[in-house]
């Protein structure tokens, strides 16, 4: 791909709403973190919003490698089209674990949504199809993940 400043604003547009969810997915996870009892969940839990507060960084750095500063983000029409993860916060306030899981599953499904969409509107370079189609596999992984527990 030529990089114009079309795609390069695109490229970046993309990004930042990937960064947006993520946002939420890491606050999300910490949330879910200090209200599940079981210790086990919750030490996986604060795992999978560190993972989120990683892939930010990644993202970030594409953004910055576009000669695009990230000081500014604020999440853009991707990331203001989706708060499932701060909504979910009132399920959390019972403590129940059910409820948190539930809640992390539609926050994981609204994430990987977005990243597919992402992928298929292809203003993205090599690289950072690369990055994000990585990120997807790991969230799809965390997914799985937190299903098996609902069980």
């Amino acid at each position: 791909m030529t990089h114009t400043d079309e795609t390069t604003k695109e490229a970046v547009k993309t990004l930042e709403g990937l960064i947006s969810i993520l946002e939420d997915g890491k606050l999300g996870y910490t949330n879910a973190a200090e209200h599940v009892e079981n210790p086990a969940m919750k030490t996986d839990f604060l795992e999978y919003a560190r993972e989120r507060a990683l892939f930010i960084v990644e993202l970030q750095d594409e953004i910055n490698k576009l000669g695009k500063s990230t000081d500014t983000s604020g999440g853009g029409p991707l990331g203001a089209l989706h708060r499932t993860w701060i909504d979910i916060k009132s399920s959390f306030t019972g403590g129940d674990t059910e409820a948190i899981i539930n809640a992390c599953v539609t926050g994981e499904e609204a994430a990987i949504e977005k990243y597919k969409k992402a992928l298929e509107e292809n203003h993205l370079e090599y690289s950072q199809t690369s990055i994000v189609s990585k990120q997807l596999n790991s969230i799809q992984n965390t997914l799985s993940q937190i299903k098996m527990r609902a069980n």
